[in-house]
């Protein structure tokens, strides 16, 4: 750029591709330690790669992207919105981890074993603000958000006071409240209106009845975060490239671009200054420095830890603590 002149799209594509093949081992470290990890925050998103023109028995060309992020690693898949993705992705090695998600109806899929789940309740407190929408009159879906938000609250206060757990008092009267207000919203939509979002609500309603475990799992353990909103975080930056740039051109750079994108996100969750990670990672060997690794109970890994090697990316970075407050 100094010259006036800028690179060209193949020297690009192949300092893309340099820097992820220095990065495959790396790469598979980050995975590994992620399976290790007691609660792993999962989210996806499209983005457009590729070629225009959708492929046979698909409505769009979009592919999806996926990421798994802990408080010290993230690990990106490109793929599509179907179970093969899903099966490739860290999922089926997650059996022994809580897995925080969406609700998309993939991850309860048996094919990828049996999964702790936690629901994002923060995908659960805006389907309830659009209850409210629908039933304007009614008090249940502001007793029942009210309720998700205050055991939230109660979590991170319980963290920032190095309690292990919410005050059971505090703990069983807001689920209470929860659970009432479940009850009473079942009853007052036992028949289907002609409004739009009924049925909708009526299905949510239904989640949360038959799943109190999933929704209220970060209630009884504070190393669950009760929201998916770290792991849309870490997919914003591909939000913002797509807004700015357009359509990829390439799946396979594209890959290439999130592998390395995942090291530097993991590199900064270190401390990294992240040009100095991607300047190793294409001068190669990428910066990998032997660590001890963490208390059991640190950031919410699991004991299988002490089993993993000493690798890179072990050491939480300076001010991070086992009391993180999570929205």
């Amino acid at each position: 750029m100094l010259t006036g002149a800028a690179p060209s799209v193949g020297f690009v594509h192949g300092m893309l591709s340099r820097a992820a093949g220095q990065l495959a081992e790396v790469d598979k470290r980050i995975r590994a330690l992620i399976t290790l990890t007691h609660a792993v925050c999962c989210d996806e998103t499209p983005l457009r790669v590729g070629a225009e023109t959708p492929r046979p028995g698909r409505k769009k060309a979009d592919k999806y992207l996926l990421v798994a992020r802990t408080e010290l690693y993230t690990h990106y898949l490109l793929g599509d919105r179907d179970l093969g993705t899903f099966k490739a992705f860290v999922l089926t090695e997650l059996t022994e981890s809580v897995v925080v998600h969406d609700r998309y109806h993939l991850y309860d899929s048996a094919r990828l074993g049996e999964l702790t789940h936690q629901l994002c309740c923060q995908h659960l407190l805006r389907d309830l603000a659009g209850v409210v929408e629908t039933y304007p009159d009614a008090h249940w879906p502001i007793q029942i958000a009210d309720a998700l938000r205050g055991l939230i609250h109660q979590a991170n206060l319980a963290r920032d006071a190095g309690r292990d757990t919410i005050a059971a008092a505090v703990r069983d009267e807001l689920i209470k409240q929860f659970t009432n207000g479940v009850l009473v919203g079942l009853s007052d939509t036992t028949s289907p209106g002609g409004r739009p979002g009924e049925r909708k609500a009526h299905l949510l309603l239904e989640v949360l009845r038959d799943r109190p475990t999933d929704v209220l799992r970060f209630a009884h353990d504070l190393r669950v975060p009760p929201t998916s909103n770290q792991a849309e975080r870490d997919l914003r930056p591909s939000k913002i490239q797509q807004k700015i740039s357009g359509r990829l051109t390439s799946e396979q750079r594209t890959t290439d671009r999130y592998r390395i994108r995942g090291y530097l996100s993991t590199a900064a969750k270190h401390g990294r200054n992240m040009i100095d990670a991607l300047r190793d990672a294409i001068l190669g060997p990428p910066g990998c420095h032997p660590t001890p690794p963490l208390p059991d109970l640190s950031i919410g890994y699991n004991p299988a830890y002490r089993a993993a090697t000493g690798g890179s990316f072990a050491t939480p970075p300076r001010g991070k603590t086992t009391d993180q407050r999570w929205d």
